[in-house]
Parts: structure tokens; sequence; C-alpha cells
């Protein structure tokens, strides 16, 4: 089973066109929680995405509690400046979830209290001017960590 890139209401185009590219090549599920900040036929969605938007395993869903409904019991972190343990300090398992929330809040306050356990982060400086990685780039560093441990399933 692939790794799951879960977006919560991602507000930009060119960040999940990105990340979009990243789970074609790495053979990973994205699932896109509405509302989304931008149109999935945005020009800018594609571009960034380029040729891969079309290959993409993806799927919508229409709010995050419909999300969570759906995939109850399933095995999820979610990526968060708050998260206690960081990203790489847990194993990873095929078919887990990862969860990012939106560019400009991330994921909402309850849901981390809810699952504080599986709160995971990035380390990063303590200069309280930078708030966090790009989306994208945050992303990247967690997939390719998953995908590392599992020993880079079905990737060249």
């Amino acid at each position: 089973m692939p790794i799951h890139i879960v977006l919560v209401e991602p507000e930009i185009a060119p960040n999940t066109g990105n990340i979009g590219r990243s789970c074609v090549v790495t053979e990973s599920v994205l699932h896109l929680v509405k509302p989304l900040g931008f149109e999935t036929d945005d020009k800018h969605l594609k571009r960034a995405g380029l040729d891969y938007w079309q290959y993409i395993n993806l799927e919508m869903h229409e709010s995050l509690d419909a999300f969570l409904e759906k995939y109850a019991g399933r095995r999820m972190f979610l990526a968060t400046t708050k998260g206690g343990r960081r990203y790489c300090d847990v194993s990873y398992r095929d078919g887990d979830m990862i969860l990012f929330g939106k560019e400009t809040a991330g994921l909402p306050k309850d849901l981390i209290k809810a699952h504080e356990d599986n709160a995971i982060r990035i380390p990063m400086g303590k200069d309280t001017r930078l708030r966090s990685l790009n989306l994208a780039n945050s992303v990247n560093i967690i997939l390719f960590e998953a995908l590392r441990q599992m020993g880079f399933p079905a990737l060249e």
C-alpha cells in the first residue's frame, strides 16, 4: 500500500501542484479535503504539476469530517509545528496517512489535540519571525523519510 498525503483545505494551487507531482513519482495517493482555495482546473495548479496531473492517484473529500469518517481506524500522522515528536522519530508503514493543514493556519487545533500522540514536526529554528517551511517542501521532507524507512518500495 502506498503512503497517503492528505492536504486539508489547501489554499495555494502551485503548492498542491508540486505535491501532486511528488505523489505521482513516488506512487503515493493524494487526498484533497475541501474547501480548496483554488479550482482543480486552475492553470497554476496544472503548471506546477506539469503534465503529471492526469496521472495523480487523487481522492477528493467534501470535508475533514467526511475524510475522517471514511478512514476511521487508519494510522494517521498530523504534520504540525506543534507536534511533540520529530517526523524522523516515527516508524512509518505502508498505507500510513500523513495530514498537512492549509498554508495560513495549519491543521485545526481540536484535531491536533485529539491526536497529539501522532502529531509530528519538522525541527526548525526558534526565530518567531519564521512560521514554518513551505507546504510542498514540508510534504517532501516527510514523504521521502517515510519512503526511505520502507526501502523506497516500487521506486528505482
